[in-house]
Formats: C-alpha cells, structure tokens, sequence
C-alpha cells in the first residue's frame, strides 16, 4: 500500500466521522417528520440501523427494535468457567470505518491484541505452520508460492481500496436502492462481474497456480465462510481480507456494539417475535388518507399490534431464518426469497489437543500454533480449529501451549460426534454447541438479490448479505438503509442511485 492511499484513507476517516450532516448544495424544505419507525431485528445490522436512523430523523421519532431472542444476533457469546468466549462474528477488519466509529462513540475499547499463529491442514498432516520467527514465514512462502502470497494480498488491497468508496458516498448523504448499484457506485462493473463469478474463476484469471488456490486460499474461505473457493469473487476477497494484520475484536464481546448503538440511539426495545406485516390506510386531517404497516407481533404478554410510518427489516428473509407473512401488498411480497444459509457448527472444548489427529510428533509442550485451518478434502471434517481468548484479557494473560487445557472452537459443517471429539482431544471436561446459519451459501453466477426497497416505506437491510456477510457490510447498508429512508420520506431524488459524487466535489472547488 503505498503512502498516497494511506493518507487519503486517513483523511477520509477524520472527515467521515464530523459531527453534522455535509451536504454538496442546500437541502429542500424538508415535510414533517414521521412519528413511529420499527426495526426488526437487533443484531449489528439492527442496531446500526436504529442509530442511523435517529441520526437521519432526529429525536422526535419514536423508534422500537422488535427482537425475540439476544441482543446482538450473529454477535454472541458463551460463557466457560469464569470467562465469556465469542462463538459467533468474532474479527474486524482495520479499514472497517463503521464499526471504529462506533466503539469509539460508545467509549468501549478494542481487545488487548494477543499474538496468534497459524498452520494449515490438509486433513492428515500439518503442510505449514507458521514460526517464531517472521523472516522464516517470509522465506517458507516464498520457496513454496513464489511471490503470490505477496500477489494475493496486493489483489485484495485494490479491492479494498475500491471498497472503501462507499464511505465518501455515505459521507455525502448518498444511497443507493439496489445491492447492485452500491457495488457499481464501488467498483463498477468490475465488482459486478466479483458477484457473478467465483473466487477461483477470479484468482485464476489473475494468474494465480492452482496448487496456491487450494493450499492456501482455500483454507481461508474455509475458516471464514465455511465455504470452497467457489463462493463469488466480492465474498471471497471479503475473506481474504480476514487475514490482514491488525485484526480486532471489541473488549467483553462484539456483542456490545448491538447494546450500545440502541441505548444512545434511546430505542424502545421490545422482546416479541413479528409475526406478520400488513398495510393499513387511515383518514388523515385534511381529508386525505395515510398508509401505515401494522406489525403484528408475540411477546411474554402475547399478541399485539402497532402502526409505524416506516419499517426496516434486519432479520434474513430466507427459509430456515425468518417466517414473517407480508399481507395487503400489491405484488404479493414473498416471506422467503430465494437461496439458503450456510451452516456452520460452533463447538467449544475445554481440553487437551491430541497431537496425533493433526499427524504431528511435535511435543503438545512445544505447539503454539493458535489458528488450524483445513484445506478443501475428504479427509477434513472441520473446517478450522482454533485456540481462542476470553473476550475480556486478564492481566499478564499469556495463551499456554497445546499440552495446557484450553479452550478450542472447532467449526465444523456437521455437529461433531464423540468419536471425533476423541480423535480430537485427549481429554475434555466442558463442551458447548452452537448451530449457526451464519452466511448465505454463494454460488454464482449470482440470481438477482434481494431488493433493500420491499415497498414505498418498508426496507430490507439483510439484502447486502447476498453479496457479502460481515459486521461492517451490514452496517454499511445500515447507513445506506436510514439515508434511502430519510430521502424518500422527503423526497430528495438527487441523493439516490446517483454516481456523481467526485464530479460534483470538483464542480466545488
């Protein structure tokens, strides 16, 4: 990465986060405001979406987030002895704007960083692990894959840096009303043809061996997507990107961004489940009549309904995560769009590593490695096996070898049996299961996604994940939701589906 791109992203980052709302011309007299906005949903999704939408519409709104289970959603964690673990969403990325500015608006800190290693596994034996020492990795690399590790990492910085666009545009008060035109306003046609075909398609295309595919690349999609290398191109490099340095995790768990962004956004939080949303049309003062969405919902006290003046959804619309039935809507809206969610088995373990399932005679004494990652074989039953920390760093915290019980978090595409919880572990006295459908399954060529604008006033944040899933994606298209609410309510066509961003800055100058 060269200097230039250092200091524009460093500039971008101290104007994005002024307070106020910049504007390239003077805004049109806005119309009232609306009275009752609902989110359903409280995962980081959610929760970003209720911040931003009180940053949008100010403090008379009244907003409610519908949530069933736990704050947080895809964001949690369990507890092990006196510690808490991350089970879900559990790494952000350094150039994740979002997510910084958040922490840093609620006062919570990053975690202590704690040196991790990795080693790769191909099902039998360990083909990598990585050293002490970084100028061995360095030359181990090279003399394996040349310099496309080196060519890996420059390929997924132009991506990144083609990614880092939407910041300015949402700087700007700009949205867009289709995934698609968010990535065009990106990365063009480029991101598009990203979408439609897969990230072995792409890296090939690039030049990129074969054998450094499946070696190398492969065991990364694997830990991070659960997925081969036959995801889409934007997914893939999302992936990738999950292997830079200067990777982070919020002190006491992600899940405390989700609780933070609801308490400043002074949301009324209500633990029901929505069932149903209808259209609902009422006489209004002056002799015209308004539309509401009546949300139909089941709590501890039972059925009850409200009306909003806009929804936002931030549950996934797709079979096996969400039934809420759409009525009154002319077309039909449907309760499921097409394609599944992956699932990704969590399991944590407090144990001892049987050194021999990994094909290793290395003394557990001397293993140090902290991240396993498998290749893509019909000897790997996992899909990763890591050595994680509590969410919160004691003092003098030092992570013990292999041959110390620690606690491990295998993912796993199937609930692991005993037999392989032996073959795994020498001995365990806790273990804990979570059954995640964490990630769409992404096979391209990619079938037209979901759209973010179900109908007039009723928006569907979840929409983005069929490009790419992570914490900041959704809440990028958390900022992208509220601003295309908040223009649409008032009628300011100009901020929309409009690409002129940079041309009009120098019109500015």
């Amino acid at each position: 990465m060269n200097p230039q791109t250092l200091s524009l992203r460093a500039l971008l980052f101290l104007g994005l986060w002024q307070t106020g709302r910049r504007c390239l011309a003077s805004a049109p007299e806005l119309k009232i405001q609306p009275q009752k906005i609902a989110v359903v949903g409280a995962g980081i999704g959610g929760s970003a979406a209720a911040f931003y939408l009180r940053q949008e519409f100010g403090p008379g709104v009244k907003i409610d987030v519908f949530e069933p289970d736990t704050v947080g959603g895809r964001l949690a964690t369990v507890k092990f002895g006196d510690q808490d673990y991350e089970t879900g969403g559990a790494v952000i990325h350094p150039l994740n704007l979002h997510m910084k500015h958040f922490i840093e608006k609620l006062g919570i800190p990053p975690r202590k960083d704690v040196r991790s290693k990795a080693a790769i596994f191909d099902g039998k034996e360990l083909t990598f692990e990585e050293s002490d020492w970084y100028i061995v990795n360095v030359l181990h690399m090279l003399w394996r894959y040349g310099f496309n590790f080196l060519r890996m990492h420059m390929w997924v910085e132009t991506v990144l840096d083609k990614f880092m666009r939407i910041y300015q545009y949402q700087q700007y008060g700009y949205s867009f009303s289709s995934v698609d035109k968010l990535l065009h306003a990106m990365g063009g046609d480029g991101f598009l043809t990203l979408l439609n075909q897969t990230l072995e398609e792409t890296m090939m295309a690039e030049g990129f061996p074969q054998v450094f595919i499946n070696e190398v690349v492969s065991p990364i999609t694997r830990v991070n997507y659960g997925q081969s290398v036959r995801l889409n191109g934007i997914v893939g490099a999302v992936s990738l990107a999950g292997v830079d340095s200067g990777l982070w995790a919020v002190d006491g768990g992600n899940k405390r961004v989700c609780s933070g962004l609801l308490y400043i956004s002074k949301t009324e939080l209500i633990t029901a489940k929505v069932t149903s949303i209808s259209i609902k049309v009422r006489p209004s003062k002056s002799g015209t009549t308004t539309t509401f969405y009546e949300v139909n919902y089941v709590g501890e006290s039972g059925s009850a309904h409200s009306l909003y003046d806009i929804v936002v959804i931030a549950t996934p619309l797709h079979q096996g995560k969400s039934d809420i039935i759409f009525s009154g809507f002319s077309p039909p809206l449907p309760s499921h769009y097409p394609g599944r969610y992956h699932q990704t088995v969590s399991t944590l373990i407090h144990g001892r590593l049987n050194m021999s399932f990994l094909g290793s005679t290395k003394k557990a004494s001397d293993f140090t490695v902290s991240d396993i990652l498998t290749m893509d074989s019909k000897d790997s039953i996992i899909n990763s096996l890591s050595s994680i920390d509590p969410v919160q760093i004691p003092e003098g915290y030092i992570r013990p070898p292999a041959s110390v019980a620690k606690v491990w978090k295998v993912f796993s595409p199937q609930p692991l049996t005993q037999e392989q919880l032996q073959d795994m572990f020498i001995t365990w006295d806790s273990s804990s299961e979570t059954r995640w459908l964490a990630y769409p399954i992404y096979r391209p060529p990619q079938r037209k996604t979901p759209p973010f604008i179900l109908h007039n006033r009723l928006y569907y944040l979840n929409a983005v994940e069929w490009a790419a899933s992570a914490m900041e994606m959704s809440a990028i298209s958390a900022r992208n939701v509220a601003l295309l609410a908040h223009h649409r309510w008032h009628q300011q066509e100009g901020k929309v589906d409009q690409e002129d961003l940079h041309t009009r800055l120098r019109g500015e100058l």
